[in-house]
C-alpha cells in the first residue's frame, strides 16, 4: 500500500515533489533500496529521491506497562508529550516543540543540548527483534541502527517538570518562524555551527527564496517557493567558505535525499 505525499507541503522546509510513499503496516524487513522517513522534519527531498517508505498508523501508539513506556515508531512527539504530562512522567519535557515522530527522533538521537532521546531509552524493536540501548552505537545527533525502528521502550519516573518545559519552549521560541528543516549543520567539536556560518558572512545570505536566517544562522529557511537547487547552492557555498576560513568541515544535520 502506498500514500501520495506532496513534500512541498508535508516536509517542514516545504520543498520537494509529490511522491508515492510505501506504507509499512506490519513488522517487516526494510524494503530493498527504500529510505524510511518519519514526519519529514529534518529532510531536504530532491526532485529525484530514492524510493521512500514510512510507518503506517499501526505504529502510532503509546502505553505504560509496569513503569516502562512503550512507544510506536510513528508516534508524533506532541502525543508523547501530552501522555507524559497527563501521567506525570519526567524526562519527556524535551518533546516540547521538538517536531517529528519517535522513530526519526531515535534514529538521530534528537534533543536539546544534553537532553537527548537516548537518555531514558531502554531498547528499540526492529525487524530483527529487540535491541538494547547498550548495543547501539550512539552520540551527539546520531545513532547507528540496523533496520527500521518500529517501537521503543523508555524508563519512567514521576515528576513532570513544568519549569523544564518552559525552558525548552523558550529555547525553541528563539528559532526562526519560517519553514526550515531545523539545524542545518551539526555543531563541530568545540564550535557552534551558527557562529561559524555567521563569521563566514552567511547570516542572512540568500539565494533565490532560500536564506540562512537572520535570527539563527544555522537555520536554512524557506522564504516562500524556495527550491532544492537554491538550498543545495547555499549549503555547498557555506561549507566551502567555512573550510577555507577556519579549516573546519561542516557536517549536515539535515538529511538530503
Amino acid at each position: 500500500m502506498t500514500k501520495s505525499i506532496n513534500f512541498s507541503t508535508f516536509s517542514s522546509i516545504k520543498i520537494g515533489p509529490t511522491l508515492d510513499v510505501l506504507l509499512l503496516d506490519s513488522i517487516t524487513p526494510r524494503p530493498k533500496g527504500c529510505t524510511i522517513i518519519g514526519g519529514a522534519n529534518n529532510l531536504l527531498v530532491s526532485p529525484t529521491p530514492p524510493p521512500l517508505a514510512m510507518l503506517g498508523k499501526t505504529f502510532d501508539f503509546i502505553r505504560l506497562e509496569e513503569n516502562i513506556l512503550h512507544v510506536g515508531g510513528a508516534t508524533p512527539s506532541g502525543k508523547i508529550l501530552s501522555f507524559a504530562k497527563k501521567h506525570d512522567l519526567s524526562s519527556f519535557e524535551l518533546m516540547q516543540k521538538l517536531p517529528g515522530t519517535l522513530g526519526g527522533m531515535v534514529a538521530m538521537n534528537a534533543g536539546l543540548k544534553e537532553w537527548e532521546i537516548f537518555n531514558n531509552l531502554i531498547a528499540i524493536r526492529t525487524e530483527h527483534g529487540w535491541v538494547e540501548k547498550s548495543q547501539i552505537e550512539h552520540g551527539y545527533r546520531f545513532a547507528k541502527i540496523e533496520g527500521v525502528i518500529y517501537e521503543a521502550t523508555f524508563t519512567c519516573q514521576n515528576g513532570f517538570d513544568e519549569n523544564l518545559l518552559s525552558m525548552f519552549k523558550k529555547m525553541r521560541d528563539n528559532q526562526p518562524k519560517e519553514p526550515s528543516a531545523g539545524s542545518c549543520f551539526k555543531n563541530p567539536v568545540g564550535h557552534f555551527a551558527g557562529k561559524l556560518i555567521e563569521e563566514a558572512g552567511f547570516k542572512g545570505k540568500r539565494v533565490g527564496n532560500m536564506m540562512f536566517s537572520n535570527v539563527h544562522a544555522n537555520f536554512l529557511v524557506n522564504l516562500g517557493g524556495g527550491t532544492y537547487e537554491e538550498a543545495i547552492m547555499l549549503i555547498t557555498e557555506v561549507k566551502e567558505e567555512v573550510l577555507k576560513r577556519f579549516g573546519i568541515r561542516l557536517e549536515e544535520e539535515i538529511i538530503i535525499l
